[in-house]
């Protein structure tokens, strides 16, 4: 009874959404000349994962190397985003002055479109590689530091007149009362932040180019290899995916 329970309440519904899908994709590709349907496509992604490290030229390889390079590009820019923006979000959640001060600024950029930041890397690095992850940072590091400032504003405040009153210094306020009480709001900025910062690479790239996901659903654009974009559109989604999954694993150690 326990094993058809959870069948009916964790395992069917996925499955009817999954075959309800492939049916709505087989109508359409059906009625379209263009469209690969499902079978065409499974048989490419067959294909194509035989062999997915392949290297011929710098810009033919396989996709797992794609795959790589664009994780390696949002590594960077995500790391140095939390590197900056968390302790940013800390101080400006602790100084009110701070707060006021950089708040326009806040309010002022992290409205901005990502791709909108690319030509100012591309103009400062002269190159596009450090461009992409220059754009992936400046997109991934707002949540850090709205959410991480916004946990230290939820902290009550009758924490801090007990650290006044036993006369703690700042850091042992920052390692004692403020971390523990910020972490759920900072791991939920590092969680959006994540799947942003792997949105934009895709776009990122296929206006800069090289080795990357991005710039290899662009190049099978222009082969007008439809069943490759198709795959590399699932292929974003299931990497997405599993980043998201993994830092709510993470999130799930920290109980405070």
């Amino acid at each position: 009874m326990k094993a058809k329970k959870y069948f009916q309440e964790h395992l069917l519904p996925p499955l009817l959404g999954l075959v309800l899908f492939i049916l709505l994709w087989s109508m359409l590709a059906q009625g379209s000349e263009t469209l690969p349907g499902p079978i065409k496509t499974w048989h490419s992604a067959v294909e194509l994962f035989s062999d997915p490290f392949y290297q011929k030229t710098p810009n033919d390889q396989g996709i797992g190397w794609n795959i790589l390079n664009s994780l390696e590009r949002v590594g960077l820019g995500f790391g140095l985003a939390a590197l900056i923006g968390i302790p940013l979000g800390f101080m400006i959640g602790r100084f009110n002055f701070l707060d006021k001060m950089t708040s326009p600024i806040v309010s002022m950029l992290r409205p901005v479109s990502p791709l909108a930041w690319l030509p100012i890397g591309l103009l400062v690095f002269k190159a596009a590689n450090p461009a992409a992850i220059w754009v992936i940072f400046i997109s991934s590091i707002w949540p850090m530091i709205i959410n991480t400032a916004m946990g230290v504003r939820q902290l009550p405040q009758d924490y801090l007149n007990v650290a006044r009153v036993l006369n703690l210094s700042e850091w042992k306020i920052f390692t004692k009362i403020l971390f523990p009480a910020t972490l759920p709001y900072m791991l939920t900025g590092i969680r959006l932040a994540i799947g942003t910062a792997w949105l934009v690479i895709v776009a990122a790239e296929m206006l800069t180019g090289g080795v990357g996901i991005g710039f290899w659903v662009w190049d099978e654009w222009n082969n007008l290899n439809v069943e490759h974009i198709i795959i590399a559109i699932f292929v974003v989604g299931i990497v997405g995916l599993l980043l998201e999954m993994m830092l709510i694993q993470i999130a799930k150690r920290f109980s405070y």
